[in-house]
This record gives C-alpha cells, sequence and structure tokens, in this order.
C-alpha cells in the first residue's frame, strides 16, 4: 500500500464525515498488460467526485456514469472490464489487458477511522468485506499476507510493508526518508544527538533519540527491514551497523568514501561479525550514478535500496 493510497482512504472518510455516500473500488484481479495492479484504490462521491484510479481514465468515466445514472449500489459488486476485443477497445485497455474490481458501497456507519487509526501506527491491517451482507472487519495482517478474493469475501491488505531504519538525521537522512516514504516504507529515524534531533521536523517519521544498537534491537528486524548509517560518525554508525548486520535485514549500508568504508570493515572485523556479515555491508551507500548534492545521494541509496528489495542487485 502506498501513500496515494492512504491518501484514498483519507479522502473516503473526510467525504463521509461530511455526509457524502462513497463508492469505494478495488482492483481484484488483472490479467495481461493491465494498467493498474491489484489492491489499487479509488474513491468516488456519489456526485461523480474522485480521488484515486483503477485505470487510465475510461473504466473511472463509466463508473461515474453508472454511479450518475444508477447511484451507489446496495451491496458490494464484482464487475470485469476488457471481457472482449471490443470492451478492451472502448475502455482503452492495453491490448490484452482485463480488470476486475469490487465495488463497494460506503455511507453511515464504516471503519474507515479505526483504519487509519490503527494504519498511522505503522500496523499492517488485513480488512475483510463479506460480499453478501456489505459489513468489514478489521485484524492484524498475517506474515506476508495479500489480497484474497472469494466468493463471501474480499479481504484487503493495507499498510506498509517494508521498514527503513535511518541513523542520523541530517539533509540527506531527510532527503532519503522523503523518498522511502513515497515508496511505501514505514521509516524510522534514529539520532541521540539533540542538535540534530531537535530539528527533525518531517512528518509521517518516527523519530528515537536511543543509541543505534538500541534502535535496532527495538525494531524486531526481519527480513522486510533495511538500515542505512548516515551521521559519518563511527561512534554511531558502527553501533548500527554492528547490530544490523547479524540481523535478517534485506540492506545494511553506510554512507563515506571507499577509504572510509575499508576502515569501517576494518573496525567492524573487532566485534563478534564473521567475515560472511561484514561481506553483507554496502559501503559507500548507494548505486554509482556520479552522485554529488544531498538529493542525488539520496536518490542513489534509495534506487539501491529498491534494487535489492526487488532481486535485482545481489547483497553479498
Amino acid at each position: 500500500m502506498n501513500n496515494q493510497e492512504l491518501d484514498i482512504l483519507k479522502q473516503a472518510s473526510a467525504w463521509l464525515h461530511d455526509g457524502h455516500q462513497v463508492l469505494l473500488a478495488t482492483v481484484v484481479n488483472s490479467w495481461g498488460s493491465s494498467p493498474r495492479p491489484p489492491g489499487s484504490l479509488m474513491a468516488m462521491r456519489e456526485d461523480g467526485h474522485v480521488s484515486g484510479s483503477v485505470s487510465g481514465g475510461c473504466i473511472e468515466d463509466d463508473l461515474i456514469g453508472r454511479v450518475l445514472g444508477q447511484g451507489l449500489p446496495k451491496l458490494p459488486e464484482l464487475v470485469t472490464y476488457g471481457e472482449d476485443a471490443e470492451e478492451m477497445r472502448r475502455f482503452g485497455l492495453p491490448c490484452g489487458g482485463t480488470l476486475r474490481l469490487v465495488l463497494e458501497p460506503c455511507s453511515g456507519k464504516n471503519d474507515f477511522d479505526e483504519l487509519l487509526n490503527e494504519l498511522s501506527q505503522g500496523k499492517i491491517i488485513t480488512r475483510q468485506l463479506n460480499l453478501q451482507t456489505g459489513e468489514s472487519q478489521l485484524r492484524d495482517a498475517h506474515e506476508n499476507e495479500i489480497l484474497q478474493l472469494n466468493q463471501e469475501s474480499l479481504s484487503s491488505v493495507y499498510g506498509p510493508r517494508y521498514r527503513l531504519l535511518i541513523i542520523g538525521a541530517g539533509q540527506v537522512s531527510s532527503l532519503l526518508a522523503e523518498i522511502a516514504i513515497s515508496l511505501d516504507f514505514a521509516v524510522t529515524i534514529c539520532d541521540p544527538r539533540e542538535e540534530y534531533y531537535e530539528e527533525w521536523k518531517l512528518k509521517n517519521t518516527v523519530l528515537t533519540t536511543e543509541m543505534p544498537d538500541d534502535a535496532v534491537a527495538e525494531m524486531s528486524v526481519d527480513k522486510r527491514t533495511a538500515i542505512v548509517a548516515l551521521t559519518h560518525d563511527p561512534k554511531l554508525d558502527d553501533l548500527a551497523l554492528m547490530e544490523g548486520l547479524k540481523s535478517p535485514a534485506f540492506y545494511v549500508a553506510a554512507l563515506g568514501s571507499k577509504l572510509n568504508n575499508e576502515n569501517r570493515r576494518k573496525r567492524l572485523k573487532l566485534f563478534d561479525l564473521s567475515s560472511e556479515q561484514i561481506a553483507d555491508l554496502k559501503g559507500p551507500a548507494g548505486l554509482s550514478i556520479g552522485s554529488k548534492t544531498p538529493a542525488e545521494i539520496a536518490v542513489s541509496i534509495a534506487a539501491e535500496l529498491i534494487s535489492i528489495k526487488n532481486g535485482l542487485h545481489s547483497i553479498a
């Protein structure tokens, strides 16, 4: 679930609080070159105002026409677009593209506020919608749970699926955090230095002033966690790396020159780390794109992080 979809849920909740009826459309299946993946959301008011999208535009136009002409359905409906060549042409779907949507009418009592509150705490939540009654229930998502549809219900999974711990609250950290948030990471910033943490202003992040090794332990690091050390201070960075390299984290990296990172690896050998664990350290952090400015450095780190997450760049 990305930030755009969180914004769609917030907009839907705001419309409901203002007394509007809302249709929530969720992409549940896609085949071929469909424009939007499963889990994509669109919210629509009863007067046709829209937040989000489920296609390039033509399906939205059809849904607006349905709502304006017929009103919202009484119960959730399952609809499919692009079942034949004529529909693909009419709705502007790419060659072979087919989309299946669940259309959920929302008005009055709903669980969006509760859902948004849970998501604001960094939780991953499953919302199970009964397709026969329109009732929904929330629960904590199981590990690696994904969207599921059967004849009785739709189970949608909301919330950040990956976490990023950044050591240091400087400029590069702020820029990297902004990128990571847009990429669906829950971001934690760790910096025990008062002169830095008191100036941290970025929203949608968690700030901790613990020592970095304590912060790593507190996070219960798993294989969906990335750790990046950006302080240039060995007393802080090395503490995080020492713990991070022993953890299941899929990405552990440190900023600095090649010489600095060679010296860092020598220091790490003095701790209880194997050669294989030290070899997992990405340093200098980031892909080699000739980055010079803080923004370019943040982009290079984000690019390397995503390439490893997606299995396109070896951790070793």
